[in-house]
């Protein structure tokens, strides 16, 4: 009798050791995560005038909203997953400009970053309080990218972010590309699960529509 009670408690602790990371996931429907922006060290110049640049990415349902401050320029996306659109808000000096994508063009970027893969590495390091996990992205082009993530998150809707869609956590740490082929690392350095206000994804007044040819031209 003992030495089956001894299995049993045996078990119930190996059962248990099994379950304990899926224990430790939380699925995410809500959260504003703050990011510090580093620039590559090659562009001192640009660096020193984005100095205490930001980034914040807003989740909440089918919603999702990332503020990119960037000093000289502002911008905002806001997207929304069940309609599959974007809008894009620009503010540089003053001058604001709002930018819609539709469904097709929405599509077209999902399929783009649908086909990008993630490789587990050995690294591991703590961000914002969460352990995190090296990966390396590989675009469809090729091109890649570092991301630190935690399994601790899990995005109730993966589509918040197409760049992580195939991703199995929420990213703390990651490089993005930029036109000029350097990369831009933002590093989280707040996480807060707090329920988001459905205002946030409102657009606001005073911005001029224009459309996406436009804003290549301002942009040269």
């Amino acid at each position: 009798m003992r030495k089956l009670l001894k299995i049993g408690v045996l078990l119930i602790g190996f059962l248990m050791a099994l379950a304990a990371p899926l224990l430790a996931q939380r699925t995410v429907s809500d959260a504003s995560i703050t990011y510090r922006v580093e620039m590559p060290p090659e562009q001192l110049q640009m660096e020193a005038m984005l100095a205490g640049s930001s980034m914040v990415q807003y989740i909440r349902g089918n919603h999702s909203r990332i503020d990119m401050n960037f000093n000289v320029v502002n911008y905002i996306y806001i997207i929304n997953i069940r309609e599959e659109t974007v809008v894009t808000l620009m503010d540089n000096h003053g001058d604001k400009y709002l930018i819609r994508s539709d469904k097709k063009a929405y599509q077209a970027d999902m399929k783009k970053y649908e086909a990008t893969q993630f490789t587990d590495q050995k690294e591991i390091r703590e961000i914002a309080g969460y352990k995190c996990r090296k990966a390396i992205g590989k675009m469809e082009d090729g091109t890649t990218f570092e991301v630190f993530y935690t399994i601790d998150l899990v995005p109730e809707n993966r589509e918040y972010n197409r760049r992580f869609v195939n991703l199995k956590g929420i990213p703390l740490e990651y490089e993005i590309v930029l036109r000029a082929g350097s990369k831009m690392r933002v590093i989280a350095t707040k996480v807060d699960l707090s329920p988001v206000p459905a205002s946030v994804f409102d657009l606001p007044r005073g911005y001029k529509e224009i459309t996406a040819e436009e804003l290549k031209k301002i942009r040269g």
